[in-house]
């Protein structure tokens, strides 16, 4: 076995996670000194080559075929398969998605490998990778040590390596053609999910400002809106904020609500709760605001502000106004 392959998404559009996980794939085929090859699954006319073609592979390889263009288990389980058994790659990397939730563990299965789902970092001992997973909502780090002879299955969570450090190339697109019949899918794909127009995807903000229970009441929020707004970046909060019903759920930063990677998190009356770390720990550039100085949030930050919000952030935004304004 050689080789690093990484399993990207395709759905009409890329999925952010399949570049992460791509960044993922890189360091491990560094570490480990093998070639990192991407793969796809995709219909006959999905334009899936082009951006596969832009970045740094040693193999690129798009998986076509009629049952491919709409997703179901059977299908994409039989396709990689399939492939994963004409690669022989040491380790199969994976973003983890909803669809790959469903359909990985069975493809794992079938090599007698078990998944190491949800990976959100990565280190070598004595040359080889260790997978650090989160347990109990984020309280505990266990690490995972792959062993026996089968090919390593991964999945990456969601902002736990940052696609900046992937760098251009110019790959060669080679097709595969799996072998798969009608007879072989048991389920019949439905219209894909499609999100309520007015939810916001915190996930692709490149700047995020967040409020938490220190805004003391929802008559608040418009102090922090209002430093969201000069900033142009989108309004985040903490679980509190959301359960209290002051801001939309679909605003909620944490385990139980969206994982974000911003290049900015500004975090304002957020004590910094493990279960809101969890979804915000890839930021680029961590600020917080806490009148509290032992607050868990400035473990996290890149620079702190200890003092009343409502002293600090009425200033910060009048400074970025006169800013912009210049």
């Amino acid at each position: 076995m050689t080789g690093v392959l990484v399993i990207l998404e395709y759905r009409g559009t890329w999925s952010r996670l399949s570049w992460e996980a791509l960044a993922a794939a890189t360091e491990l085929a560094r570490e480990t000194q093998q070639p990192l090859i991407a793969a796809v699954a995709a219909g006959p006319d999905d334009e899936v080559a082009a951006e596969m073609a832009t970045k740094s592979l040693q193999r690129g390889i798009v998986a076509r075929h009629e049952l491919l263009k709409q997703y179901t288990v059977d299908g994409f389980t039989i396709a990689l398969e399939q492939l994963v058994r004409k690669l022989d790659p040491a380790y199969v990397v994976l973003p983890h998605t909803y669809q790959v939730r469903d359909f990985a563990p069975r493809l794992a299965a079938k090599f007698d490998q078990m998944l190491i789902a949800d990976a959100i970092g990565l280190r070598f001992e004595d040359g080889r990778p260790v997978w650090v997973r989160q347990l109990l909502q984020g309280k505990l780090n266990a690490d995972y040590r792959h062993s026996g002879e089968g090919p390593c299955f991964v999945s990456i969570q969601a902002g736990a390596f940052r696609t900046d450090s992937l760098t251009g190339g110019a790959t060669e697109i080679e097709t595969f053609t799996p072998e798969l019949a009608a007879s072989q899918v048991r389920m019949k794909p439905e219209a894909p999910f499609r999100a309520s127009e007015q939810t916001v995807d915190l996930a692709s903000a490149p700047l995020i400002v967040s409020v938490g229970r220190g805004i003391k009441e929802k008559d608040n929020i418009p102090v922090v809106e209002e430093l969201a707004q000069a900033l142009g970046a989108e309004l985040g909060a903490s679980r509190p904020i959301c359960d209290n019903g002051w801001l939309p759920m679909e605003r909620q930063v944490g385990s139980s609500g969206q994982t974000v990677s911003p290049k900015l998190y500004l975090a304002v009356g957020i004590s910094g709760a493990i279960q809101h770390l969890v979804g915000m720990k890839g930021s680029k550039t961590v600020i917080a605001i806490n009148k509290d100085e032992n607050a868990p949030i400035f473990d996290v930050a890149d620079y702190g502000i200890v003092g009343d919000l409502f002293e600090v952030v009425p200033a910060l935004t009048a400074a970025v106004k006169k800013v912009r304004l210049a």
